[in-house]
């Protein structure tokens, strides 16, 4: 049976010594502060800011919310942006996706400052990813990073796939992956024979929101296996992107849904934000 990745304790710890961080800078008189746009009124959206809130709270960081309507134009947005951007007391600044179709998400990533820019979406940010520099990591795969760290995982010469290559979680994961030396497989909807390129990883990455999509046979003896989505099922519940009972037995590590790495990606966003905090008053 494989050990179970506890991405709840290991973001509670993280936590307490970020409110540590935080109260140190705030004896400073630096109050961290987060500013978050949410365009429109997509459920899901207004749950993962509220999580956010409440995780500010937890820290001790100041929470600002800007809340816009789904018909707003592109220069509204891009103005509401750049006036955080010349805001003093905002450290960090998050645009919550999805937006209105309407809307330009690139360009409005391409505007928040590098130096606030919280969620690494920045490409400035992301080109620092890719040689290796110091600099905002988006937050999902930082959370991943920092379990293989926390649970003593090597990535180095290990095999390692990644199912999804999405901007948010698979892209930035190769990088994340390349700079601890693994050998990186990125798998998405146009591989052929994905089965052949799971069962050789050592370590296997799914983030592509098929509920229970990796199975038994697709891994081999041993692996780690972490599961990055997040479904709900018809009747309710929450299950990720591997078939947990089963592939758990033949495992040697495995994050569970929930649990697993979705409390680290918010985090992650806090430890961003007070990095963001020290980097900008030094």
């Amino acid at each position: 049976m494989a050990t179970i990745i506890d991405g709840k304790a290991l973001a509670q710890k993280i936590r307490s010594n970020l409110k540590i961080e935080c109260d140190e800078l705030k004896s400073r008189g630096i109050l961290p502060k987060l500013a978050v746009i949410l365009v429109g009124n997509d459920s899901a959206s207004k749950i993962y800011v509220r999580n956010k809130n409440r995780a500010c709270e937890e820290v001790g960081i100041e929470f600002e919310e800007y809340i816009l309507n789904s018909d707003i134009t592109q220069d509204e947005l891009i103005n509401l942006i750049n006036s955080l951007n010349s805001k003093k007391d905002v450290h960090g600044i998050l645009l919550q996706s999805p937006i209105p179709n309407h809307l330009d998400i690139n360009q409005a990533f391409r505007t928040i400052a590098p130096d606030k820019d919280v969620d690494g979406f920045n490409p400035l940010n992301v080109g620092k990813l890719t040689l290796g520099q110091d600099t905002f990591v988006s937050c999902t795969p930082y959370g991943v990073i920092k379990m293989f760290e926390e649970y003593n995982i090597d990535l180095s010469g290990k095999n390692l796939t990644i199912i999804g290559r999405s901007n948010i979680v698979g892209k930035p994961l190769i990088q994340c992956c390349l700079n601890k030396n693994a050998t990186v497989t990125i798998c998405h909807s146009k591989t052929k024979d994905l089965k052949e390129h799971t069962k050789n990883a050592d370590i296997v990455i799914c983030a592509i929101g098929k509920a229970k999509f990796i199975t038994e046979d697709m891994i081999k003896e041993g692996a780690v296996i972490i599961d990055v989505g997040i479904n709900r099922t018809e009747e309710g519940k929450l299950v990720g992107d591997v078939d947990f009972q089963n592939v758990e037995k033949k495992a040697s590590y495995i994050t569970p849904v929930p649990g697993g790495v979705g409390p680290m990606t918010i985090t992650m966003l806090m430890n961003n934000v007070i990095k963001a905090a020290k980097q900008l008053n030094m």
